[in-house]
């Protein structure tokens, strides 16, 4: 890849920044469709960030920020206008710069796992879901399963506080939707979802109890740090059809790109360029 002075960054923002895989992504595939465009890591402690990112959109190359951990939810507050769904989220993994200067914000995990669900022939029209985990991605997924028109989401998470406030403003913005909150059974429910850290390491705990997912429901994971989590496996061993935690990354990337005003790609061949590492 080159890089000249008509470069436009894509700053990826977080900390630490050691297992970022968005530029590896990202990257091959702006050099192999000729887009002048790079994403660059950067690492910022969270006491730094508020006045990092207005200073970042200063620069007159600056495209866009892709936002991860620990900055999604601090970056609502820095942003002077934010979708419906960074706010149903409560986080924000996306800016760019708006009219007049102004700092716009989205959130697209939701979006991506819904793309992916969608185009695995999941029917998410009146469908019942249950989402165990309503940090930033689960606050994300759900908003994005409440845009596709599911008629009732169920939420589940340790911390009381958080289930409750994700409900009121899914209800805020989809008063129609039927919220229920306190349970992680998955029993009756069509799409069941983790969205916990559950499965990042060997031992964890389930998210939940597999026994009662029953065979036709469709299953989702996010975490990414393996592609079969012994959630998954014991969701195929159930018959159920499922979708991995790296899909919801790849199916994002061109809402992104669009959201950018870049050229636009198709999940299959980000996946073909892309160069991670197993």
């Amino acid at each position: 890849m080159t890089i000249d002075g008509n470069t436009e960054l894509i700053a990826h923002i977080g900390y630490p920044t050691h297992a970022f895989k968005a530029p590896m992504i990202y990257n091959p595939w702006f050099e192999q469709s000729g887009v002048n465009a790079v994403v660059v890591p950067m690492g910022c402690r969270p006491a730094d960030y508020p006045d990092f990112l207005r200073t970042l959109f200063r620069l007159s190359n600056i495209r866009g920020a892709l936002i991860t951990m620990p900055h999604k939810v601090a970056t609502l507050g820095l942003l002077d206008a934010v979708s419906p769904t960074a706010a149903i989220a409560g986080a924000c993994n996306a800016v760019r710069l708006g009219a007049n200067g102004t700092l716009q914000g989205d959130m697209f995990d939701g979006e991506g796992f819904v793309r992916g669900l969608l185009r695995k022939g999941c029917v998410l029209k009146g469908a019942r879901v249950l989402v165990v985990g309503c940090g930033g991605v689960g606050s994300a997924i759900s908003a994005s399963m409440a845009a596709a028109g599911v008629a009732s989401i169920s939420l589940f998470d340790a911390r009381d506080a958080a289930q409750a406030a994700l409900a009121a403003r899914l209800l805020q913005h989809y008063p129609a939707l039927q919220v229920a909150t306190g349970s992680n059974d998955p029993a009756g429910h069509g799409v069941v979802v983790n969205a916990t850290p559950m499965g990042m390491n060997a031992g964890d705990p389930m998210p939940m109890d597999v026994s009662r997912i029953a065979p036709d429901s469709f299953v989702g994971e996010v975490v990414m740090k393996s592609e079969m989590t012994a959630f998954l496996q014991a969701a195929e061993a159930r018959g159920c059809r499922f979708q991995i935690g790296l899909d919801m990354l790849f199916e994002q990337i061109p809402a992104y790109l669009e959201y950018f005003g870049l050229p636009g790609a198709t999940p299959e061949q980000l996946r073909a360029v892309a160069t991670l590492q197993s």
